[in-house]
């Protein structure tokens, strides 16, 4: 059997692994020219055709855990989903949205909608990405990351040093932050950026400035109940990054109902750039994640695999620095 593989063909023709695999299967969204390419150099190489897969995927599901099917989510969520509508679309392929939890069994859902492939989307339970992946149907992570499976992410460890450094270098020294359950990826990550930004300024860190909201799906009460025991502290800090812009926004409802002066008495910065950090007041510092790109990436991944090994697909993001946080850097 040949052991030439489709990124075997992307390189030696100079293509992308998506496109030589579009090519193979005869997707659209390629001039025939590029077509002919595809198809001359597996041949050349002496490509095993026997590799690809014998179902084509026609209908994706685009599953998101009912713990991001929130009011505060939906800004983030909904864009990723655009993103993949955008994708399915130009593929001509079918997309399902669907929530599923504890009350309605992603298994159960997936069964009843007759999926072709799998997005999950944020955060799942290891034992729920373990089910899916039985079923042997090409899966890909978005805003999520476990070994062994392909998945796409914004860079949140490096985006959260970016807005820490940001807040550092405007003459902040105690500086909070705002986080949830280390067992979703994207937030560990960002605490691990903000934790890497005060080390490498030789601040030291203080565990107690790190509170974490007691729940990311029970609206505002777990982020202002965090912000309260921060502004309580005897030694209150001078500026706190926050694990999303939802939670930031409220964090900083919060300073201005206790008098404070934003960015004078205290910084805020959060993380995503939804649609409301540039129109809130004062407008909000954050990090920009490209949710849209989020969403076709995931999708372009679902159309490569299989692939030799589990991809890891890492999005840049961009500090954009508003009125919440000092503009003096």
């Amino acid at each position: 059997m040949s052991s030439i593989t489709i990124r075997d063909i992307a390189k030696a023709a100079g293509l992308s692994i998506g496109t030589v695999s579009r090519g193979l299967r005869n997707q659209s969204g390629l001039s025939e020219q590029t077509r002919q390419i595809v198809r001359e150099t597996a041949m050349r190489l002496g490509y095993d055709v026997n590799h690809l897969r014998k179902k084509k995927i026609r209908r994706i599901g685009f599953l998101l855990h009912s713990q991001h099917n929130t009011l505060a989510s939906s800004p983030f969520f909904s864009a990723v989903l655009h993103g993949a509508e955008q994708a399915c679309k130009r593929e001509g392929l079918s997309l399902s949205f669907i929530v599923a939890g504890p009350e309605q069994p992603v298994i159960d859902q997936v069964r009843v909608h007759q999926l072709d492939a799998y997005l999950c989307v944020g955060y799942f339970e290891p034992e729920v990405l373990d089910a899916l992946k039985r079923s042997g149907k090409p899966m890909v992570l978005v805003d999520m990351h476990r070994r062994g499976m392909t998945s796409v992410n914004p860079d949140h460890q490096h985006g959260s040093f970016l807005a820490t450094s940001h807040l550092l270098r405007s003459g902040r020294r105690t500086i909070a932050l705002i986080s949830g359950s280390p067992a979703h990826y994207s937030l560990e990550q960002r605490a691990r950026g903000y934790r890497r930004a005060l080390f490498e300024a030789k601040v030291q860190a203080d565990p107690d400035l790190e509170i974490i909201a007691p729940q990311l799906g029970d609206g505002e009460a777990g982020v202002t109940a965090a912000m309260r025991s921060l502004l309580d502290r005897r030694r209150r800090p001078d500026a706190v990054v926050c694990f999303n812009d939802s939670a930031a926004l409220v964090a900083l409802r919060q300073c201005l109902n206790a008098g404070l002066r934003i960015p004078e008495d205290i910084a805020v910065i959060g993380f995503d750039d939804i649609g409301g950090a540039a129109v809130s007041h004062p407008p909000l510092s954050t990090v920009r994640v490209d949710k849209t790109a989020l969403g076709v990436k995931g999708v372009e991944l679902l159309l490569e695999l299989p692939t030799p090994e589990a991809l890891t697909v890492t999005l840049p993001v961009e500090l954009v620095v508003r009125d919440s946080t000092s503009c003096i850097d």
